[in-house]
């Protein structure tokens, strides 16, 4: 290593002076001389100085032991350092020893308190250091800082392809950071987030990025807090994605929105082979929306749905959809915690005839399907019915037994009466029935109380029916506002052809394609909404501009003309080096033509005329109107 070297690298001997100190944890062992004095002899080394006194010398200025392993194991693929406590000058070392280092591929750090102080150093090793290939940095509380410098370094770096980033303490805004990074990073193969804290913003930002990288084959979010509006935002860049074939969504709480968003991604997304969904919160409902894209997707191979709120209701949903769907490739499924009954093991026999690979891992069985309990018939209701088909009155079907009319006869004439009738009544229910209107055990039944039950019974019939109707209209509003959402993000997502893009996208930068960055789910659908109701086709001029439906993203640029015509002032025009392979994507035949619709000026021009025709229009009309009022006068 010659004494150049040292002004070439950013992070070199140059930089072990401890003059300046950045960080609480660096302490002075020597005075401004003595360092300076150091460092200035450990410039004149000789050329042939090794990767081993490199190290040395670089622990013993900043004051920390070397590791042995590291010593011993210079010159191999692969070290693994994790835990054992290294700490940010640990980090400081190791990352001066590694930067000419062309032998380590595979380096380990987890668990090592690096901060992101460490993090720093070692990123900034990496920014000339293209020999190590996979890095785990899990478990050493980087933190928003340390995101920031990991994303930085990946602009940088072409040579990492495995990164471990788990237990970091990531907030949910720090997700925008890896969003922005891996937009333009396509070598990263394999990418661990686990543990840590994103959310619905985080969910927005990750979506984005998997639908704007073309690289990412293995994706793991697992122990994460994706929900809602953070889960349906992520599964709209599910949809478009093209890369991914393993993804691990476990213990995230997807519950059975998020699983209606996944099933409306697995209708379109035909790359992904492996799905990890256990402990998600997913209900038989869920399961049931699951599978309804299931049934158009034919890639996934492997589902796990262990732990989460199934019976064997679901399992029979889930083994039924590869009976029923012959270009289905799954071969593995995953609930080893439910029970199942004799049913689902004689029809999983069945479907294993036709799909020899399959393979179904379940708890045992033992399971059952919980019926609801008949629900038993009021009787009054049952006479009351018989005498209504029958067209009878209460008078007409006693006056055998109640010549005098008084609605009161005796309890052993009354039953004797109900019994040799074709009333379907059982015994048990002619007691009841004879309990209700006997009230005082006083051996004389008053059926007068017949007379109400009709009036109840139609009361009690219509609050039922606008219960159920409630219930169904909840639900489906519901589920709407899931799929509106999901479709608007998957707008906001789209690379080429984003309906809604954010401020931060209008400036320019010569150095790459231009990225749209997502907008919150939380105005996603009111804008949508409020262009839409404001607009419509009879307003618009001569020139038939019409108005994008949600779900076209091939009509956006007209949306957002209306929507935000302010952000477009200084967008260039997108890159067309953008794969747009993803199914689900509409795209133009003509290129001259899409990139005239891409245009945001061309759409300026044409919607702001557009707006102010109809109130101009209206002026001369009533400017008619009341010049031939005058004439009628004069006449």
């Amino acid at each position: 290593m010659k004494g150049d070297d040292f002004s070439v690298h950013s992070l070199s001997l140059d930089s072990l002076s401890l003059t300046e100190h950045e960080h609480p944890h660096e302490v002075v062992l020597e005075d401004e001389a003595d360092t300076e004095a150091r460092v200035s002899e450990l410039k004149h080394i000789r050329q042939d100085l090794s990767t081993e006194e490199l190290y040395l010398q670089a622990c013993k200025l900043v004051g920390v032991v070397p590791v042995r392993y590291f010593l011993r194991n210079l010159g191999c693929a692969t070290i693994n350092l994790n835990h054992h406590g290294l700490g940010p000058l640990g980090g400081k070392a190791l990352a001066i020893a590694l930067v000419t280092d062309m032998h380590t591929m595979t380096l380990e750090l987890a668990d090592n308190f690096l901060l992101a102080e460490g993090a720093r150093y070692l990123m900034e090793m990496l920014r000339a250091n293209f020999t190590v290939q996979n890095l785990d940095l899990s478990d050493n509380h980087l933190q928003s800082a340390g995101a920031e410098c990991v994303a930085k370094m990946l602009l940088e770096n072409i040579s990492i392809k495995s990164l471990k980033l788990a237990g970091n303490k990531f907030a949910e805004d720090d997700a925008k950071w890896f969003a922005d990074a891996f937009s333009s990073n396509y070598r990263v193969k394999e990418l661990d987030l686990s543990h840590n804290q994103f959310c619905g913003r985080g969910g927005e930002h990750l979506g984005q990025m998997i639908a704007n990288n073309d690289g990412i084959e293995v994706l793991d979010l697992s122990w994460n807090h994706l929900r809602m509006k953070g889960a349906v935002a992520f599964c709209a860049g599910l949809k478009v994605n093209t890369t991914l074939k393993h993804l691990d969504l476990s213990w995230n709480g997807f519950g059975n929105e998020g699983a209606l968003a996944l099933g409306e991604a697995l209708k379109f997304n035909n790359t992904l082979v492996h799905l990890d969904l256990n402990n998600n919160r997913i209900t038989d409902e869920g399961a049931s929306l699951l599978c309804k894209g299931l049934e158009a997707n034919d890639t996934l191979r492997v589902l796990q749905l262990a732990y989460n709120s199934l019976t064997v209701e679901g399992a029979l949903t889930l083994i039924n959809v590869v009976k029923n769907t012959p270009k289905t490739a799954i071969e593995e499924i995953n609930i080893c915690n439910v029970l199942v009954n004799e049913n689902f093991v004689q029809l999983l026999e069945l479907i294993c005839q036709e799909h020899p690979s399959l393979e179904v891992q379940y708890g045992g069985v033992g399971g059952f399907i919980a019926k609801k309990p008949r629900k038993r018939i009021d009787p009054m209701k049952v006479i009351q019915d018989y005498l209504d088909q029958r067209k009878l009155r209460l008078w007409d079907f006693f006056r055998n037994i109640d010549k005098d009319g008084t609605m009161h006869v005796p309890v052993v004439d009354f039953r004797k009466a109900v019994q040799q009738s074709s009333i379907p009544l059982e015994r048990f229910q002619i007691e009841e029935l004879i309990q209700r209107l006997d009230r005082d055990r006083t051996g004389i039944v008053d059926y007068r109380g017949l007379a109400d039950t009709r009036k109840q019974m139609m009361r009690d019939h219509r609050r039922q029916l606008r219960k159920v109707e409630s219930r169904q209209k909840k639900e489906k509003q519901k589920s709407d506002r899931i799929l509106k959402t999901f479709e608007s993000a998957v707008e906001a997502v789209t690379p080429r052809s984003s309906m809604i893009i954010s401020p931060g996208a209008a400036k320019e930068d010569s150095s790459g394609p231009q990225h749209f960055s997502a907008t919150p789910l939380s105005s996603w659908h009111h804008i949508i909404m409020s262009n839409s109701s404001r607009y419509s086709v009879n307003n618009m001029s001569s020139e038939h501009v019409h108005l994008p439906m949600i779900g076209n993203p091939s009509r956006s640029p007209d949306m957002r003309s209306y929507s935000q015509p302010n952000l477009f002032a200084s967008i260039p025009k997108p890159s067309t080096n953008k794969p747009t392979s993803a199914r689900g994507l509409h795209s133009t035949s003509n290129p001259s033509v899409a990139s005239s619709k891409l245009s945001p000026t061309a759409n300026l021009t044409r919607s702001r005329p557009a707006l102010n025709t109809e109130p101009t229009s209206k002026a001369k009309v009533k400017g008619k109107k009341k010049k031939t009022k005058k004439r009628k006068e004069k006449v």
